[in-house]
This record gives C-alpha cells, sequence and structure tokens, in this order.
C-alpha cells in the first residue's frame, strides 16, 4: 500500500522525527536515540553545534556536561566520524567496521605500517587512556599532508583503527580526543547482526530520524525500510517511518513552536527534501566572500512550527558577555505574535548562554 501524504503532514512528520515539535525529549540519550548521531564541529558563533542541536531540542535544562557525562561517564555515546552516536547503532556499524577498508591504497598503507599499528595498539594497552600527542609516530611510510591533517601519522593511524572497531575515542580535553583499545571502551555484551541484517536496521534507524525521505536518497539511504509514500505536489517515491504515520493518525502531534538551527543541524542535511517539503533553498554562507553574503557568516536558519521563516545572524562576544544579534531576516513579514515568539527564542537563547542580547534588528528578505 502506498500512503498519500499532503505536504503539511509531510513537513509536520519529518519536523516530529527530528524533534523540533512542540513535545520537546527529556535527555541527551533520548534525542541522540531518535536522531542517530549528534554532529560535533568546533565553529561556535553561538555554540558548538553538538551543544546547539541538543539545546534546540531539549530547551532550557540542557547543559553541556550532561553530554560529557552520557559520553564518558555512562558510556551510553559513543563518538565515531565525527559525531557523537547512541551505543545501541554500535553492533549495527561492527560488521562494516571489520570489512573497512575498501580503498586499496589505504590497505597498502595499514599493510606498509603493520609495525606502526602494533606499537599503537602496544602504547594504549600499557598506558591508555592517552592522547595522539602522547602516542610516538613510528610510521614505516608516510602519507603527505593533505590540508587537514600534518605530517605526524598517529592521527591517521588511530583513525584508521577506529574505523576497524579496533581503538575508540574515551573522551576529550578541549578539542583533542583521548584515545584507548575499543575492548576497554565499548560494552563487552554487544548483540551480534550478520552484515545483511545490520544494513536493514540502519536503515531502518536512518528512516526513523528522518521520518520520510525519498527512495534512493543518496543524502538519506534508507533502503527499502519503511512503506512507500507520496506527497501531493512531488513527483518523487518515498519511504515513510510507519511509528511516524501512526502518531500522525492518532493525533500525535503537540504542535510547532520557534527553533533555531545549527547550520550543520541533521535537519538540514539533506538540500534536496528541503526544497522539496518546505521550499527552503538553504545555502551555509561560512565559505562564500563576504560580499556575497546575503544573511550572515553562520546564520542560523529559523524554524517556526513546519516552516522556515528566517535565518537568525548572530555571534557571542565572551569577553563582553553578549548574545551580540546583528539581524534577523524574515523571508516574509512577521505577524505580531511570530515576530514575539522569535524574540522569547532569543531571550531563551541568551539566558542558556548565560549572557545578555543585544543588538536585535529585523531585516526583511
Amino acid at each position: 500500500m502506498t500512503h498519500h501524504l499532503t505536504r503539511d503532514q509531510a513537513r509536520r512528520i519529518a519536523v516530529r522525527a527530528q524533534l523540533l515539535d512542540a513535545d520537546r525529549p527529556g535527555d541527551v540519550v533520548e534525542v541522540a536515540e531518535q536522531l542517530g548521531y549528534i554532529k560535533i564541529d568546533p565553529t561556535a558563533t553561538i555554540a558548538p553545534c553538538e551543544h546547539t542541536v541538543l539545546w534546540s531540542r531539549i530547551g532550557w535544562s540542557y547543559e553541556p556536561g550532561q553530554l560529557r557525562k552520557a559520553v564518558e561517564s555512562d558510556r551510553l555515546l559513543f563518538e565515531f566520524d565525527g559525531a557523537f552516536r547512541p551505543v545501541s547503532l554500535l553492533p549495527l556499524m561492527l560488521p562494516a567496521m571489520r570489512r573497512w577498508p575498501r580503498r586499496e591504497s589505504t590497505r597498502q598503507w595499514l599493510d606498509a605500517n603493520a609495525k606502526f599499528q602494533a606499537d599503537v595498539l602496544a602504547r594504549l594497552r600499557a598506558e591508555g587512556p592517552l592522547l595522539a600527542s602522547e602516542i610516538p609516530d613510528t610510521a614505516q611510510v608516510s602519507r603527505p599532508p593533505d590540508g587537514w591533517s600534518g605530517s605526524n601519522q598517529v592521527p591517521t593511524m588511530l583513525d584508521c583503527l577506529l574505523r576497524q572497531g579496533r581503538v575508540a575515542i574515551v573522551g576529550r580535553e578541549g578539542r583533542h580526543k583521548r584515545w584507548d583499545l575499543a575492548e576497554r571502551v565499548y560494552p563487552a555484551d554487544l548483540a551480534v547482526f550478520d552484515d545483511e541484517e545490520a544494513a536493514r536496521l540502519l536503515d531502518e534507524r536512518r528512516l526513523q530520524a528522518a521520518g520520510l525521505a525519498k527512495q534512493r536518497s543518496p543524502w538519506t539511504p534508507t533502503g527499502q525500510a519503511g512503506e512507500p509514500a507520496v506527497v501531493e505536489g512531488s513527483s518523487w517515491k518515498y519511504r515513510v517511518d510507519p511509528d511516524a504515520l501512526d502518531a500522525l493518525e492518532e493525533g500525535g502531534d503537540a504542535g510547532g513552536r520557534v527553533a533555531f538551527l545549527n547550520p550543520y543541524d541533521g535537519m538540514l542535511f539533506d538540500r534536496p527534501r528541503l526544497e522539496q517539503l518546505f521550499e527552503f533553498s538553504y545555502v551555509l554562507e561560512q565559505f562564500k566572500p563576504k560580499p556575497q553574503r546575503v544573511y550572515g557568516f553562520f546564520a542560523h536558519p529559523i524554524l517556526m512550527g513546519d516552516r522556515f521563516v528566517g535565518m537568525l545572524d548572530a555571534e557571542v562576544d565572551r569577553e563582553r558577555e553578549v548574545l551580540q544579534v546583528r539581524a534577523v531576516h524574515e523571508f516574509l513579514p512577521f505577524e505580531p505574535e511570530e515576530q514575539e515568539m522569535v524574540q522569547a527564542e532569543i531571550a531563551e537563547l541568551g539566558e542558556w548562554l548565560g549572557v545578555r542580547v543585544a543588538g536585535e534588528r529585523w531585516a526583511g528578505k
């Protein structure tokens, strides 16, 4: 059976799946379990991505220490490939991790550095957890710097061993990762899945986080998870999460609210879906020359209910303890009630950051 959805229904499913409706989640782990990952990025015009993602879902009660506790003390989340992920996903990821790498050049580099691998693992076994800077570089074959990593081969080797499931990140000191053997970090009693079942269950988790995704989308790959759907006004074939459908039919939609989304928020990742469902063509202006920017270096999209209504261009000045609001760009003029809602969310953002708000200005599209 193919489900026929209105565009409004499709948007509500997507917003609810990303925990951006009025019914807020209770804690960090609940957010990670639903979204599948919490992106890590140091750009902090307002706050680092991992913290703004959680604040935009949980609200004023979220404190950064809660994330650290979930990762480093409770071990309910783990860091992998630039994101914090729930441990429930780890057994589904392990089959692919055991097959890594697929690229022949990486295999050759690892084979040529067999002794280096052994040195790194032995050092961690004897002295871990360690920072990369505390592990000697004994590489037999070096990779040239690629713009992301320097000449030291230790971070590259650690990343390879992480992707193979042999080492793990136990925490951070600032932005520096602390490493240990995976056997001492990951749970020992993880369920075991074969490649096919693990891939199927991962597809289901990705669809759970999206709610609705284009079939065979390279942005949100969900395979045959869920059920087929079409959306009015779109020629795309979709897959929809049946649990999201049930919630919609049972009236489980608690309504909308205002949310400021970090530019690296997962809600914004699938740009084609944003255009199809939300009629929102989002461009991150971080890497544009200043004269070409329309909304600002790291402006945060403003979601109101199930529509994107504007962009917040703001930056925290820690020395002055101020959230400097350069502009609130309105795609269409706000109604008085909408303006009040946005202003209230800005005030809550300032309170969460522990700073006062200054310089608020409104700007048309």
